[in-house]
């Protein structure tokens, strides 16, 4: 098939890229680069031995991006492009459910327009907000806690109202939990744009010595230490979930989470580097951030009792994965 994947140059969607293309699919990525290099989607391609079509443009333009379904004769969507720090949606909520919520208006009438019926959408776990663990599909949304977690929540609503209307309509809404790790070429993996906001790569960036120390967010919570607990899943086993996705979409709109099922807490994870990569890692205790909850996992058996998917790569690949990459990104191999 043909696909566009929207984020495409991003962490998870260069993934998701490299997975689609191995998996012999033609992939046409748009991304407006504000977290991610262009760069990234020529290591996708020395990975794969593939060819991208890449159009530099946001999403949220909606001429833009009827060019490309003009251009191309798209099979379906898979829509990464969004913006996803909580912290920074507590602070910026106008910024959020602009970005996030036109971008899937826009690309929702494109498909319309150009008779696209399949649409696979990156939403987050956070649309659960503080529902009891594990997170089940079928919970009553609970994302008050952040305008991020809100702004997941409305697209979703959007493309469930749109296919209801549209019966030849397939929708997969797919939740998923912390994604980390690299591909194990060390050629692609998160590389954010100044001081990261997710944990993984402020851990790597400590470890090698970009930043002084690792700042854990609260103490305090009740989990087995205090700190926040999440449901860390490695990158690739992500992005063969979407085109697992893709593979087996039906008429009308699927939920699932994406997720390993198991919680881990902040210090957890800093142990599991710590001792598969063998290396100290300093951290100190800072106050809590806004929007955060203190346990988010999930229970991803929907998922393999539908499709037969279920995470494979366990936390020692994650952060040896991570690291590796890391290590590349010092070496001057990436950006």
């Amino acid at each position: 098939m043909n696909i566009l994947v929207t984020g495409g140059a991003g962490y998870i969607g260069s993934h998701t890229c490299v997975a689609l293309l191995e998996a012999g699919h033609t992939v046409i990525v748009a991304d407006n680069l504000c977290n991610s290099s262009a760069e990234t989607l020529e290591r996708v391609k020395q990975i794969t031995g593939r060819e991208i079509t890449f159009y530099q443009i946001d999403v949220t333009d909606a001429a833009a991006t009827n060019t490309i379904f003009a251009n191309h004769s798209i099979d379906g969507v898979i829509h990464f492009a969004g913006l996803k720090a909580v912290g920074e949606s507590v602070e910026k909520p106008l910024v959020y459910y602009y970005n996030n919520i036109v971008s899937t208006m826009v690309l929702a009438q494109a498909c319309l327009k150009y008779g696209v019926p399949r649409f696979v959408f990156s939403s987050s776990a956070t649309v659960y907000g503080e529902n009891q663990v594990p997170f089940v599909e079928d919970m009553p949304l609970l994302p008050s806690t952040n305008p991020y977690g809100e702004s997941k929540a409305m697209s979703e609503r959007i493309l469930t109202d749109i296919a209801k209307a549209n019966p030849d309509w397939s929708v997969a809404l797919l939740r998923y939990f912390n994604p980390v790790g690299a591909h194990e070429s060390g050629l692609i993996g998160e590389a954010p744009a100044g001081i990261p906001n997710n944990l993984m790569p402020y851990i790597t960036q400590v470890a090698k010595g970009k930043l002084d120390k690792l700042r854990v967010f609260g103490n305090d919570y009740p989990t087995v230490d205090g700190t926040g607990v999440r449901d860390y899943i490695h990158v690739l086993d992500l992005a063969e979930g979407h085109v697992t996705a893709l593979a087996k979409l039906t008429a009308g709109v699927h939920i699932y989470n994406l997720g390993t099922g198991h919680g881990v807490s902040v210090l957890q994870l800093v142990q599991a580097f710590k001792e598969a990569n063998g290396l100290d890692l300093p951290y100190e205790i800072a106050a809590r951030r806004p929007g955060d909850i203190a346990e988010c996992y999930a229970d991803a058996s929907k998922a393999e009792r539908d499709w037969g998917w279920t995470a494979k790569r366990n936390l020692v690949a994650m952060c040896r994965d991570a690291w590796r990459f890391e290590k590349s990104v010092s070496r001057g191999r990436f950006l």
